[in-house]
């Protein structure tokens, strides 16, 4: 079985920073592409940066120049440093991941449940 487990959320103010960090256990041999999710409520889940394993990044426009993703392969962690946060950026944020299991062929996917992070004006 693998998981994946966030944390880091909490609540901060307009303008302030917080760094989440996800986490994956379990019989894992490679993993390729780790991203970071988020949904609003009543919004549909969108993605909010991601990570390959030979160090590509993209980030979705509203957060570029804000939100630094980072992953340390050792620790099968990914991370989102997040500074300048506003009030929009509230949202759930779900860790996902594209991986290989041990002794298993292809890829799968797998989420995290998520991380609250509230932005107060």
């Amino acid at each position: 079985q693998v998981q994946l487990v966030e944390s880091g959320g909490g609540l901060v103010q307009d303008g302030g920073s917080l760094r989440l960090s996800c986490t994956a256990s379990g019989s894992i041999l490679f993993i390729r592409t780790m991203k970071w999710y988020r949904q609003a409520p009543g919004k549909q889940r969108e993605e909010v940066a991601s990570i390959t394993s030979d160090g590509n990044i993209n980030y979705a426009d509203s957060v570029k120049g804000r939100f630094t993703i980072s992953r340390d392969d050792a620790k099968k962690s990914v991370y989102l440093q997040m500074n300048t946060l506003k009030p929009d950026d509230t949202a759930v944020y779900y860790c996902n991941a594209d991986l290989t299991r041990l002794l298993r062929f292809g890829s799968e996917n797998y989420w995290g449940k998520g991380t609250l992070v509230t932005v107060s004006s």
